[in-house]
């Protein structure tokens, strides 16, 4: 800890102190011919290792010609019947075609090996995996990606299967955050500046894809300081290869920082943090395909073309740069369409919009519904993951509660061991030994008795954050489905079951973030929920006063579900129902209280329209009162209805 302060302490001056702060750091070896180092080595299992150790390989010569002299060892080894160096060729082989964007033929390369690699050594398996996880995510094969990952671990490469950034592919960019933050978060060390801004970067990324974008500004920021920061630490010596790489990841971070100012329609701000994001890219990621340089020069392009300099903006878009994902071919046609309908040629303008037309109609109908197919596939095989951890947690405490008793009896046969020693001492020497060693029995059962319940605590707060998570994904799928319902009848329902979820999610919240794992308290769930409903039906609810009296009121999970649910569909009802015309003195009245001993009181009122006259006949067919008064026989109650002169009142008594 005291090396981390000494290192950010010196890394601070260094950049208070230095003319210009602290921007990249030079690579020492540049200008080292890594291709010539590599032909010199004498074994495909050296020149696998040094392939892989080098990340700016490609610093004097193209992959291009890498892949030429590695097919000729490839044939040799052929010739000579050695399996493990064709293997180790092949290996570099597939990766070369990766870093060339020919992901097909890269995955190929790597299945045939996957086929082969039960006699490998556990490092060329890792690799081996590792190539065909980032084939299936740039092919967006997410169930293979998967599949991979399983058997990574079965392998005991990995601890636990991640699924974020599958996640984030799949548009669900705040439940990737989310979940990257709980399994990186906890692996980052302190002195560890480089991997510090690698996971502000994620979570910005994360935060920009969600359209967060200040917020996701703030973390950017906080990245560029933590590489700045990396690099004038001059304590630890550094590779080269760790200096292109924290390089790289300067240039990128400058870049999100870039498209976050886009995202702002700050264009000026914009154009120097993506310049010199480019050119840090092209220089420490030679030879290899990069998304990032392909969007960064794409937005850079757009700013110029926003602030009218035409000229700027077709040198960017004229590049040699070819776009691989179908959303920058869209955004790069959608440029120079709009470039040339600036310019007065709408002929040009209007065959790139046709351009953008054909890729849209040629990408598959079903692109919605496979994604959504695609997320509910991931969502299973993380509840089937989350299952699997409970089920050896448990075991963990079961073991852990075997030991105690093992323990309890081996003291219990030591304890009997010393009375009959002691026996022949006098009543008072044994009084005094007996009363020790009971207080030294109970520190320690307490001690175990303490950490169990810490343990089961820790366990019950994690069961109600997947829960809360899962009832999440629920609302999420049922948005998704709402999306793609025309019926007005079918999307009003789906709203109203995203609303329930969205209820009962919050009751999960509320007790994991709760220091007592019995009781919710009911006050912060009220107005939780009241925001959770407005949130739904946006149109009304903004304009209503709402009071909520339930301060210091407590109610356990069986009662605060059913409590709940009831009070959802009562404010539901208001905004739905009770102020048509958008009032702005429309109020509502909430009051919780325990009134005598264990019985409780709760009231409901608004000052809208009130009841319709036929609200009694309507009672059996309607479901919100139905539900309401299913859950009011759970709470071994009824719930009361009155007409007031100015809207309605709901009340109930309760146990």
């Amino acid at each position: 800890m005291k090396k981390s302060f000494l290192v950010l302490y010196l890394g601070v001056l260094w950049f208070l102190f230095s003319p210009s702060g602290v921007n990249a750091q030079e690579v020492p070896s540049q200008s080292e011919n890594y291709f010539q180092k590599f032909k010199e080595l004498s074994s495909s299992e050296s020149r696998t290792d040094f392939f892989f150790d080098t990340s700016n390989r490609y610093n004097q010569n193209s992959a291009y010609d890498w892949l030429d002299t590695v097919n000729v060892y490839l044939n040799s080894s052929q010739k000579t019947n050695d399996s493990m160096a064709v293997a180790d060729y092949q290996l570099i082989q597939s990766k070369i075609y990766y870093d060339l964007g020919d992901y097909e033929k890269s995955l190929a390369i790597a299945k045939d090996l996957y086929d082969d690699m039960e006699g490998y050594p556990i490092e060329r398996k890792s690799l081996i995996l590792n190539i065909m996880d980032d084939d299936y995510s740039k092919l967006e094969l997410y169930d293979k990606q998967i599949e991979t990952r399983r058997y990574k671990r079965e392998l005991q490469l990995t601890e636990n299967v991640s699924f974020y950034d599958i996640y984030s592919s799949l548009g669900q960019h705040r439940k990737a955050m989310e979940d990257y933050m709980t399994e990186e978060k906890k692996n980052i060390e302190d002195g560890d500046f480089y991997a510090q801004a690698v996971y502000n970067n994620n979570i910005g990324n994360y935060l920009r894809l969600d359209k967060s974008t200040p917020t996701a500004l703030s973390y950017f920021n906080k990245a560029n300081a933590l590489i700045d920061v990396y690099f004038s630490d001059i304590i630890n010596a550094k590779t080269a290869n760790e200096i292109n790489e924290g390089n790289h990841l300067k240039g990128v971070i400058l870049g999100n920082i870039g498209k976050c100012y886009v995202q702002l329609k700050e264009y000026k701000k914009a154009i120097p943090y993506l310049e010199e994001s480019i050119s840090l890219i092209k220089k420490h990621n030679t030879g290899k395909v990069s998304t990032e340089l392909v969007e960064n020069t794409l937005e850079v392009a757009e700013c110029y073309l926003q602030l009218n300099d035409y000229e700027k903006a077709t040198d960017y878009l004229s590049n040699d740069l070819t776009p691989v994902k179908i959303k920058n071919v869209l955004k790069k046609n959608s440029l120079f369409a709009s470039y040339y309908d600036r310019t007065g040629d709408f002929k040009s303008a209007n065959e790139y919009l046709k351009q953008n037309n054909r890729i849209r109609d040629s990408l598959d109908e079903n692109d919605t519904n496979i994604k959504s197919q695609q997320l509910e596939s991931v969502l299973k095989q993380d509840l089937e993951n989350s299952r699997k951890l409970m089920e050896v947690q448990k075991a963990d405490l079961e073991k852990s509660r075997n030991e105690i008793l093992e323990k309890d009896e081996r003291i219990n046969l030591v304890f009997i061991s010393l009375i009959f020693t002691l026996l022949g001492f006098s009543g008072l020497v044994y009084a005094y030994l007996k009363s020790i060693k009971n207080q030294r029995l109970i520190a320690e059962q307490k001690h175990f008795i303490e950490n169990s319940l810490i343990e089961k605590d820790s366990l019950l707060k994690e069961i109600h954050h997947r829960v809360k998570n899962n009832l999440q994904m629920v609302s999420s799928l049922l948005s998704l489905q709402t999306k793609n319902t025309k019926s007005k009848a079918a999307i009003v329902a789906l709203e109203e079951g995203k609303s329930r979820v969205k209820a009962m999610a919050l009751i999960h919240q509320k007790l994991y973030q709760n220091e007592d794992l019995s009781v919710i308290e009911m006050q912060g769930y009220i107005e939780s929920l009241i925001n959770s409903v407005q949130s739904v039906y946006k149109k009304g609810g903004h304009n209503i006063n709402i009071t909520i009296d339930a301060e210091g009121v407590e109610l356990d999970i069986d009662r605060a579900i059913p409590f709940g649910l009831i009070l959802n569909e009562l404010v539901s009802n208001s905004f739905k129902y009770a102020f048509p015309h958008d009032e702005e003195n429309g109020k509502i009245y909430i009051h919780l209280r325990k009134i005598q001993g264990q019985e409780g009181f709760f009231e409901y009122t608004d000052n809208g329209v009130g009841l319709p006259e036929d609200s009694d006949e309507r009672a059996n067919s309607s479901m919100g009162i139905r539900l309401m008064n299913r859950l009011a026989n759970q709470l071994q109650t009824t719930l009361n209805t009155d007409r007031t002169a100015e809207g309605v009142r709901f009340w109930f008594h309760f146990k």
